[in-house]
C-alpha cells in the first residue's frame, strides 16, 4: 500500500502546487473573477481523469484472459513510460515551476477566457491522467487475498489528500517544504516502482502469449519467501517483487534501473544551481 500511497502523494501534491500557484498568483495580481474559469478546467480535468480510471478498471473485463493480460499488460507499459517522463520532468523543473506557471497565467489573461478554462484543465489534467493510468497498473500488479484493490485505491486517495493539505499549507505560508528534494528522492524512489510496474507488465505480455518465455524462471524463492508471508506481501506491494520471476523479467527490471537511474543520477548533477533570489514563500529551493 505504500507504493500507491506515496503516488498519490507525489502526484497530488505536484497538481495541487500547480493549482495553488496558478490560483495565488491571480488573486495577488487583482484577477479573482478569472479565478472562477480556472476552477471549471480544474473541474472538467478531475471528471475526465476519474472516468478514465473507471474506464481503466472496468472496461476490459468483459474480454477474455488473454486479451486482459494483453491490454494489461501493455498499459502497464505505457504507464511506465509516463511516470518515467514525469520523474525527469520534475526534477528539471521543480526549482522553476512557480515562474513557469507563472509566465504561463500571463500569457493566458491575454486571451480569451477559454485560455484559462484550458491552462487549468491542462495544468491538472496532464497529472490526473498520469496518476489513473500509473496507479491501476500498480494496482493490477499488487492486488492480491490480502491486499486488496481496494485497499491500494484507499491508500492512493489518502496520499492524494495528504497532499491537498501539504499544498494549502504551502501556500499559505504555515510550512516549508524543500520540494527539489521531495521530487528528488521520491523520484529515486518510483524508479524502484516503476520497474517493478514495468516487469510485471512484460509478465502479463507473457501471461498473454506475446512475449515468449512463460516458465523459463530466473528464480523461485517461493519456499524462502512465501507470497501470502508479511515480508513477502510487503516485498510485493513496495518493490513488484515476485518470488518466481522470469528471466524476461528479471532482465527487464535490471535493465530499466541501471539505464533509467544512470540517466536520473546524471539529470540531477548536471541541473544548473540556481540565482540567489528570495525564495518563495512556503517553498525553499535545493
Amino acid at each position: 500500500m505504500f507504493q500507491t500511497f506515496l503516488i498519490g502523494l507525489r502526484e497530488g501534491l505536484e497538481a495541487a502546487l500547480i493549482v495553488s500557484i496558478l490560483i495565488g498568483y491571480l488573486g495577488r495580481i487583482g484577477r479573482t473573477r478569472e479565478v472562477r474559469a480556472m476552477w471549471w478546467g480544474i473541474a472538467a480535468a478531475i471528471l475526465v481523469s476519474l472516468g478514465f480510471g473507471a474506464l481503466l478498471t472496468f472496461g476490459p473485463s468483459t474480454l477474455t484472459f488473454e486479451a486482459q493480460e494483453f491490454i494489461g499488460g501493455t498499459l502497464s507499459i505505457v504507464a511506465v513510460g509516463f511516470v518515467t517522463w514525469m520523474i525527469f520532468w520534475m526534477a528539471r523543473t521543480a526549482k522553476s515551476l512557480g515562474g513557469e506557471l507563472r509566465a504561463a497565467a500571463d500569457k493566458a489573461l491575454d486571451g480569451p477566457v477559454i485560455g484559462l478554462v484550458t491552462l487549468g484543465a491542462f495544468s491538472v489534467g496532464r497529472e490526473g491522467l498520469e496518476t489513473a493510468l500509473f496507479l491501476w497498473a500498480a494496482t493490477r500488479a499488487n492486488a492480491t487475498g490480502t491486499t486488496s484493490a481496494l485497499g491500494l485505491t484507499a491508500a492512493a486517495i489518502a496520499g492524494i489528500a495528504i497532499a491537498v493539505v501539504l499544498a494549502w499549507l504551502i501556500a499559505k505560508g504555515l510550512l516549508r517544504l524543500n520540494l527539489s528534494a521531495f521530487f528528488r528522492y521520491s523520484g529515486a524512489f518510483l524508479i524502484l516502482v516503476a520497474a517493478g510496474v514495468l516487469a510485471y507488465g512484460f509478465h502479463d505480455l507473457q501471461e498473454a502469449g506475446v512475449v515468449p518465455g512463460l516458465h523459463a524462471l530466473a528464480f523461485d524463492v517461493s519456499d524462502a519467501v512465501p507470497p501470502t508471508s508479511w515480508y513477502g506481501v510487503l516485498l510485493k506491494g513496495i518493490f513488484n517483487f515476485s518470488p518466481a520471476t522470469t528471466w524476461v523479467e528479471f532482465t527487464v527490471w535490471w535493465l530499466y534501473v541501471i539505464v533509467v537511474g544512470a540517466l536520473f543520477i546524471r539529470s540531477l548533477r548536471a541541473s544548473p544551481a540556481p540565482a540567489a533570489r528570495p525564495a518563495a514563500r512556503g517553498v525553499t529551493a535545493a
